[in-house]
């Protein structure tokens, strides 16, 4: 495919899935950017959806954020008591620690407040490239593009470059995506992902841009 007409198809797929996945249906974290942001809780609960489905990062972040939706208020729950509120988003004690640990840092180190760079922000253990790049897209505007396993995959099945991280995935979407998507391009590409686009058998038949993908790597559909 020509560069041109590769940059054309990509505005077309973009302007069709944003129809199709309106940011009301998206993730807990997308929802949680709408009306005004709150920084540290996106940050919470982008670490709790690790592993998780997105219904059970919904429902465990709202009951801790009733119970501490603060650095100094995470900080001060004992460790056990903080494993039992966030069990069911599995790894609860790995993500005890994280929360704990990554609380205790924005104390120390950034008055209680989350930072808006990604250089401050991946200095703190826990916090890694995904979810740093969600914590500036979603609560603070920036333009920037968080890639997950569905924007990293989903990129190189319809054949808009070949990646091998999610890192090298980030950095092509820079070239060729406009950025008037950055921001909504991971709500509406997590949504596809989970909906039409799955790793393994994806439902093609129902897919409104099955025109234009490639279908890189893809060996059964429905």
């Amino acid at each position: 495919m020509q560069n041109k007409q590769k940059t054309s198809n990509i505005t077309k797929i973009m302007k069709i899935l944003e129809k199709h996945f309106n940011y009301k249906d998206r993730t807990t974290l997308n929802r949680m950017r709408r009306p005004k942001p709150n920084a540290f809780k996106i940050l919470i609960a982008c670490l709790l959806s690790l592993r998780a489905k997105d219904e059970t990062t919904s429902k465990i972040s709202k009951n801790l954020f009733k119970i501490a939706s603060t650095p100094k208020q995470i900080a001060k729950i004992p460790v056990k008591k903080l494993e039992k509120i966030i069990f069911s988003t599995g790894h609860y004690k790995k993500k005890a620690q994280t929360l704990k640990h990554v609380s205790n840092e924005l104390i120390k180190r950034f008055h209680g407040k989350v930072p808006n760079n990604k250089q401050d922000l991946l200095s703190i253990k826990g916090i890694g490239p995904k979810t740093a790049n969600i914590v500036l897209n979603f609560a603070f505007n920036k333009p920037v593009i968080p890639v997950d396993t569905h924007c990293h995959k989903i990129p190189n099945r319809i054949g808009w470059f070949k990646t091998k991280t999610p890192e090298q995935t980030e950095k092509q979407l820079e070239k060729i995506l406009p950025t008037k998507y950055w921001k909504e391009f991971n709500g509406i590409f997590v949504l596809f992902g989970r909906s039409i686009c799955l790793p393994v058998s994806p439902f093609c038949s129902k897919c409104p841009i099955e025109k234009y993908c490639e279908k890189v790597g893809l060996k059964k559909s429905r």
